[in-house]
């Protein structure tokens, strides 16, 4: 027993899960000390990927583990904000273990179709004389690939945040399941290869060699993103706001906080832009209950159209919210993903209302709306997407053109999770084709562009 456990805790396999984990989050922190570079992060991700798929389950716990650390350690952070530092190594620790048991899990389960699959081959083959490994045999690392490629369907507690692709966002390899297969399927190939050498096989080791330069060359994509400090068409007027969480939700700011919004506005109008984006709560007030300062963006709004986030509250629901202001009148998009936790607790109804009320001062959930919205503007249609839902598939599920994203990144002021949002954001572009245009409070707004040059 004690044989077994010690075995999970040897040097090598944390050294092999942390440099493994360190390879699959060197793109994220190159990128946020901005020495992001292809000719890095490509050998780099090669190297992680390959570590999984001829690693064995503790390896792949072990990188489970550090990961959850490495990506999202600032989860955390925003505990602070809510007056319990205390919870931040806990919640830290959390994480990386749920990371740590998703990850062994899946790569238990690879090893289970390895064994399994050929004895399931060879029931069904009419060769029933024969060992089902010597008839059919799986190399262990394909059950790993079909893992690695269903594990950015498996979102922990709904939250979707892990995509292994994402460490291809800055390579010249593909994002999309089609060309990620291509490249797993090269790096099993060229697996192969090395082994037929050691094997002394000239005529396998030749075999294995083209065909996994095949596979690398079908994994290539020219597909490429632009990140830029502003709307390239010169439209929409990027507004963010440096605003600190706990400047924001103090009553005797909001009124400094209102001016900054209707000066944002005005100089937009005298830039003769078509639109203006401002930031997730960049109203920390249920704007629907606030006449005056309707009034007030509703008559500019004869001059430009206003996207900004406020809460919104009708029949006792409370909801965060975009509004658009257009020619006198508004409309609200009501967020369709909800932030785990933050937004809509996901255990059981006994537990959410436990953590609801030690953490977040009994607060009920936001409610979700069932469609995304799209807001039209200068004979445009754009999807709205407040903060946590522009880094969801959903929302990108029928390939919009054009989103208008607006983030409070605030909660987590300092740490890399603007960062990985917007690598997710620079993801989800070169995958769908889809313009994003990001306002932020305490963090830079940008233009994501996916160029095809």
């Amino acid at each position: 027993m004690w044989n077994k456990i010690s075995a999970h805790f040897s040097s090598s396999r944390i050294t092999g899960g942390l440099t493994a984990a360190a390879a699959g989050s060197a793109f994220l922190y190159l990128d946020a000390a901005g020495w992001s570079s292809p000719w890095i992060e490509t050998p780099l991700a090669l190297l992680f990927f390959s570590l999984l798929l001829f690693g064995d389950p503790r390896l792949w716990a072990w990188t489970g583990f550090f990961l959850g650390l490495f990506w999202f350690h600032w989860i955390g952070i925003s505990f602070l904000h809510y007056g319990h530092p205390w919870a931040i190594p806990f919640v830290d620790l959390a994480v990386a273990l749920t990371y740590a048991l998703l990850f062994g899990i899946l790569a238990r389960f690879a090893e289970f179709l390895t064994r399994h699959i050929p004895r399931l081959l060879q029931k069904t083959s009419k060769i029933q004389h024969q060992k089902p490994s010597s008839i059919f045999h799986l190399p262990s690392s394909i059950p790993k690939a079909l893992v690695l490629l269903a594990m950015s369907y498996i979102h922990p507690f709904g939250f979707d945040w892990f995509k292994p692709e994402l460490t291809l966002v800055h390579t010249p390899f593909g994002i999309d399941k089609a060309h990620f297969a291509a490249l797993l399927l090269a790096l099993i190939l060229f697996g192969s290869f090395l082994h037929s050498v050691r094997q002394k096989n000239p005529k396998k080791s030749l075999f294995f060699l083209l065909l996994g330069s095949a596979f690398l060359r079908l994994s290539l994509t020219p597909a490429k993103i632009l990140v830029l400090p502003d709307d390239p068409q010169g439209r929409i007027a990027l507004a963010g706001t440096r605003i600190p969480v706990e400047a924001k939700w103090n009553p005797d700011n909001f009124l400094r906080e209102y001016r900054t919004v209707l000066e944002r506005i005005d100089r937009a109008i005298a830039a003769g832009k078509k639109a203006v984006l401002l930031p997730e709560s960049v109203l920390p007030v249920f704007l629907n209950r606030e006449p005056r300062i309707l009034e007030a963006l509703e008559r500019r709004s004869q001059k430009i159209d206003i996207v900004l986030g406020a809460l919104y509250s009708v029949h006792g629901q409370n909801r965060n919210s975009a509004y658009h202001f257009h020619k006198g009148r508004y409309r609200v998009a009501d967020k369709i993903v909800l932030v785990p936790f933050g937004e809509a607790n996901p255990l059981p109804s006994w537990a959410g209302r436990w953590v609801n009320t030690i953490f977040f001062d009994g607060a009920p959930d936001y409610l979700p709306a069932r469609y995304p919205t799209d807001f039209r503007i200068d004979g445009r249609d754009y999807r709205v997407a407040v903060c946590y839902e522009g880094t969801s598939e959903r929302l990108y599920a029928d390939r919009p053109a054009r989103i208008l994203m607006m983030s409070n990144n605030g909660w987590f002021t300092p740490s890399i999770e603007a960062t990985l949002q917007k690598l997710l954001l620079e993801y989800y572009s070169r995958k769908y084709g889809t313009t994003i245009y990001h306002a932020v409070n305490m963090g830079p707004s940008y233009v994501v562009v996916r160029n095809e040059e």
